[in-house]
Order: structure tokens, then C-alpha cells, then sequence
């Protein structure tokens, strides 16, 4: 009988791993028995050495059979057996390494007659080394840079910087002076005792927050990741909260009992333990902060910004009553040598207000935030007016001008920009918004207003949208995205409830539509029945005949329901898809309840 995803099984991972049909997991992390004497419940912990290397060999060969091409493996292990490992794992095996991390913790094994334990062998692995997932623009694995943390360079990329191949997760309870975020060292706290997701029946119970590192890195979502010695049930907890499909192995019957228990509590989209409220220890210092500031003393260039034909009349007209000496005269003396800081908050929001509206020009305020052209000039004559200022701050500025003038204090955003997309590009265009969106908000734990003004974030989201769309601009997909925003503040203004609804069939990615071309209402889920797309059958056979043959949409494991109302079901569409926070609340296949 062949393995399912989702379910931890109780047995030997030798003979489990293969029952796997070969070439269908994408990312295994193993934290094997380190063969030091550990007191388990069913195993024996005191294997001659080569015993113990010849069942390494077994299990690790069954681990690289069950890997796709593009698979990945992360091991851990201790310094008695890290080095005939990792040989073991590359000329053996066929494994190639892609890094060997070091995890540093604090309180480590108490050693009488050495130095005490306080770190472990982290060994990444792929199958081939042209061919691997590795997100390294995940906003949610980057740590900040030494230029932005320590020298509080406002120049520092604000997407900061991967790990160094040390890790260090939480700084506050490093020795003072000693290790740094950006530093080439893991430090996650070890789960001690005390700590909320300590599980208490396993004595080596891994961090969440490691776990979520190296799973956000190295899969996507909907992907398969595999643990063989499963334990406390870290490694399926976390994938199961970061929306991948999980299977793990575990030899005692009891632990697999309390992993349950635990898988049990976790759900979809959970927030991972282990973060700043986890223990009592006091963060410590993080570099420098150099507050951001404005100068006012710095010349505004004509160029800018441009203006309107009457403002333009009026400054021919100026320019040939004045003569240059006296143009500069009189702009020297209208300068004020003067520097505003976060230090006078009032006075920086309105110097910062003045300027954004300067640098705008002509533009309206959701154009920086749509197309990255734009966002790029906009940023560049901001810097030249004289703002020191974090990017996402003037980018916030933006976003709440654009949902002013939503809310009806100013003129229609829509009617600015969008006759310059034509109603067929925006129609191709939504459904990878809308998916791209929910996906770039489920990994990197985001609000919806850092998809346009938190540049990291934008870069992701960016990477989302062409791989879901890549025949499509752009700016054409943001513009699609922020149509989606826009019905979102539309349903805070007025909400609007919806009666819980029977969705009486069922489609596939790979479903023949035609007979399904009554008007009508259909749900997108993944293979975790999180729905992801709402729209109307009507669109349904496009989107699918584009979709087929793209392995972004297929690997989401798209299936959904479909439902034929009586009257027109576009409102009925666009009301479902009002929030989608009130999306994700589908349950059964055969029920949906969406509530405001």
C-alpha cells in the first residue's frame, strides 16, 4: 500500500523510505540518533561505529532515492560522526554540498573531561548542484546587513542579506560582544525547558524558527518535505503552519502519539513558536540607529517634478522679467540651512508629506507603487530633494494618500490609470495578482500593504507574479493587484455579509470545462483546500487552457468547487472575493461559510 502525504508513520525509516515511489519528495531534514549514548525510549543509542555508519548508509541511500532531480537534504548531526557523514553523503551516496552550517546555542551539553557541546553540524545537501530550490529573496529568511544594523546606513539594501553559513536566531541570548545577526554564525536557543513550545516527551526537540529557515529556503509551498526520525514532530508542525505537504517517520509508537497531539494544535498559516515572548531573556543592543531625516536647505531641481501647462506659462513669464543673477540670488536667499529628524515628529511628517507631494508631480499616488519605473524615479527625486529616509517610509506615504482618495476624499484612482491597460490585459492578469498575493503574504508573514511599499517584500512578490504570469508585464500584474486592494478597502467601507454556501461540484486543473460554461461562481484551493482564486465559470476556460503546462500552478495542487446561482454571479464573485481573510475560511469540500 503506497504512502500518503500529510501523516506521520510509526516504523523503520529504512523500510519506510522504501515504500516512497522514488522522485516524489522535494526537501527531507533528518536529525538522526548522533550515536552518543542519548537515553530513547526504543532505540539504542551505543551501535558500534560501523554499524552505525552502515545503517547511516542505508537510510541516507533511501533518502536519495526518494528525492526529486531537484530535491534537497539537510542533516544534522554531531562532531563524533559530521566528517564520515558528510563524505559518506557526497562519494557514496551522490549528494553534492551546498553548505555546512553551524548551529550555535547556548547551555549545550556539560562536558567534565572537554570543552562543553554547544553547537551542531548542519550539512545541506542536493541532488544536483545546477538544479535546487533556494529562495534567497524570502524577506522572512534575510537577516539585516552591517550597514543597515550596525552603521544604520539609510543606503543599505532593505532587503538586507542572506545568513552566513553560522547561525545565530536570537542574538539576545549570545554572550555580550560576541555574535551578531549578520554574522557568519545560527544561533537558535535550544528548546529548553521553560519555553512555551517545549513539547516535554522528547529530550531533543529542535527549534520551530530553525526549522522555518531552512524549509521557506529550500521549498515551496505545496511541496513535500520528509522527516524520517521525526521525534517531537518539529519538522511536520513547522511545514504543516507554512502550508507544505509533510510526511514523517518515527520508530516509537508513543512519540508518534504525542506528535499527533501536536500536529493536532497546528494549523495552516500558525504563527511558528520560538519568537521574541519565548523566554525571559532582555534583547540586546542592535547596532546603531541613525534617525531619518530631511534636508531643507537642499535646492529643488526644476527638473523633478513636472508641472502644469499654467504653472509653466507662469515661469516663462517670470523668467524673462528676471535675469539669472537675480534667479539665483533670490533662490539663495529663500534656502534654509535647516535638517528635520524623527527627533520633532510633527514637523518630520509634514516636511515629509511636502516633499512626497513635490517629488509626485504629476503622478498620482499609487503610480510608484504599481510600476517599478516610476518607483524608482519617484525614490531617486526624493533623495535629490534632500530625504535621508527608508524607502518603505516614503513608499507608506503613498499607500495612504491612495486609500484617501479611495475613500473618496479626492478623485477616482481608477479612471487615472486604468484606460492605459485595456480591460483584456487586466482580466489576464487578476487571477496570478490574486494568487501571488495570497502566496507572497503566507510566507513571509506580511500585511497587505508591504506587497507595494516594503521593497523586499515587493521583490518577492515581483518573483510571484511572473512566475504565475510570465507572458503578462509587470505593471500589468501589479495594476491587476492593486484593483484587488482596492476591492478590499471598497468591503471595509461597506461590508456586506454572505449566507453559507453548498458547492455541489468538483474540478481539477486538468478538467475538461466546456460542459461547465454556465454562468456561474468557482473557488481555487491548493491541495490544503486554502482557496486561492475566486472568479466566474464563465473566465474558467481561459485561465485554465493558460495555466496548463506552467509548473508554478501545477505545483499548487489546484482543485476547486463550482456553483451556479440563479441571477448574475459576478457580484456574487466579487463579494466572495472581498477579503481574503474571509476567503481562507472554506472548510469542508462541501461547504463554504464566508463571513465579513
Amino acid at each position: 500500500m503506497p504512502l500518503t502525504w500529510n501523516r506521520v508513520y510509526q516504523g523503520d525509516c529504512v523500510k519506510l523510505l522504501n515504500k516512497l515511489e522514488p522522485g516524489s519528495v522535494d526537501l527531507v531534514f533528518a536529525d538522526p540518533p548522533f550515536n552518543i549514548g542519548y537515553d530513547y525510549d526504543v532505540y539504542d543509542d551505543r551501535r558500534d561505529a560501523d554499524d552505525y555508519l552502515g545503517w547511516c548508509r542505508e537510510w541516507i541511500g533511501g533518502v536519495h532515492r526518494a528525492l526529486k532531480p531537484d530535491g534537497t537534504f539537510w542533516l544534522a548531526i554531531g562532531d563524533e560522526f559530521a566528517a564520515e557523514l558528510k563524505i559518506l553523503a557526497q562519494r557514496e551516496i551522490g549528494f553534492h554540498t551546498r553548505s555546512w552550517v553551524i548551529w550555535y546555542y547556548t547551555f549545550g551539553v556539560n562536558c567534565k573531561r572537554g570543552f562543553s557541546r554547544s553547537h551542531t553540524h548542519l550539512f545541506h545537501f542536493v541532488k544536483d548542484p545546477e538544479h535546487f530550490t533556494f529562495n534567497s529573496d524570502n524577506p522572512a529568511v534575510r537577516v539585516p546587513s552591517a550597514r543597515e544594523l550596525v552603521y544604520a546606513d539609510v543606503r543599505a539594501n532593505p532587503a538586507g542579506r542572506l545568513p552566513d553559513n553560522t547561525w545565530i536566531l536570537r542574538p539576545q541570548d549570545a554572550p555580550a560582544h560576541s555574535f551578531s545577526p549578520e554574522q557568519d554564525t545560527w544561533y537558535f536557543a535550544r528548546v529548553a525547558g521553560t519555553f512555551k513550545e517545549r513539547e516535554g516527551f522528547h529530550g531533543c526537540q529542535m527549534p520551530e524558527q530553525l526549522l522555518g529557515r531552512i524549509i521557506r529556503t529550500c521549498s515551496e509551498p505545496n511541496q513535500v518535505v520528509l522527516d524520517p526520525f521525526t521525534g517531537s514532530g518539529t519538522t511536520v508542525s513547522v511545514a504543516k503552519k507554512l502550508g507544505r505537504q509533510w510526511i514523517g517517520f518515527e520508530l516509537s509508537e508513543e512519540y508518534v502519539d504525542r506528535i499527533n497531539q501536536r500536529l493536532s494544535t497546528a494549523g495552516d498559516g500558525d504563527l511558528l513558536d520560538g519568537g521574541e515572548s519565548e523566554t525571559s531573556a532582555k534583547p540586546t543592543s542592535v547596532g546603531k540607529r541613525r534617525p531619518q531625516r530631511i534636508h531643507l536647505d537642499s535646492p529643488i531641481d526644476d527638473t523633478l517634478a513636472p508641472k502644469s501647462k499654467a504653472s509653466q506659462s507662469k515661469g516663462r513669464g517670470a523668467s524673462k522679467a528676471k535675469g539669472k543673477g537675480e534667479r539665483a540670488k533670490s533662490g539663495k536667499q529663500s534656502r534654509e540651512k535647516r535638517i528635520v529628524d524623527e527627533g520633532s515628529p510633527q514637523e518630520f511628517q509634514v516636511e515629509l508629506a511636502k516633499l512626497v507631494d513635490t517629488a509626485l508631480g504629476e503622478w498620482t499616488p499609487e503610480l510608484p507603487l504599481i510600476s517599478p519605473d516610476k518607483a524608482k524615479e519617484f525614490l531617486s527625486r526624493c533623495e535629490k530633494l534632500g530625504a535621508e529616509v527608508k524607502p518603505h517610509t516614503l513608499l507608506e506615504v503613498l499607500w495612504n494618500q491612495a486609500h484617501q482618495l479611495v475613500a473618496g476624499q479626492g478623485k477616482s484612482l481608477a479612471t487615472k490609470l486604468g484606460p492605459r491597460i485595456s480591460n483584456w490585459s487586466l482580466d489576464q492578469a487578476l487571477p496570478a495578482a490574486e494568487v501571488g498575493m495570497t502566496l507572497t503574504l503566507r510566507e513571509t508573514e506580511r500585511q497587505l500593504s508591504e506587497l507595494f511599499c516594503r521593497p523586499e517584500v515587493t521583490q518577492y512578490f515581483d518573483r510571484w507574479l511572473v512566475s504565475l504570469a510570465p507572458d503578462l508585464g509587470l505593471t500589468e500584474l501589479r495594476w491587476a493587484a492593486w484593483c484587488r486592494c482596492l476591492e478590499l478597502r471598497a468591503r471595509q467601507l461597506a461590508p456586506r455579509a454572505l449566507e453559507p454556501m453548498n458547492w455541489p461540484e468538483q474540478l481539477t486543473l486538468e478538467d475538461d470545462v466546456d460542459s461547465k460554461l454556465t454562468p456561474g461562481v468557482f473557488v481555487l484551493t491548493d491541495s490544503h483546500q486554502r482557496p486561492l482564486l475566486v472568479g466566474t465559470t464563465l473566465e474558467l476556460e481561459g485561465h485554465l487552457e493558460r495555466w496548463r503546462g506552467n509548473r508554478t500552478w501545477s505545483d499548487l495542487g489546484l482543485s476547486g468547487y463550482y456553483w451556479f446561482p440563479t441571477g448574475e454571479p459576478r457580484p456574487l464573485a466579487q463579494r466572495l472575493r472581498g477579503t481574503v481573510s474571509a476567503a481562507w475560511q472554506i472548510g469542508a469540500p462541501s461547504t463554504a461559510h464566508f463571513a465579513d
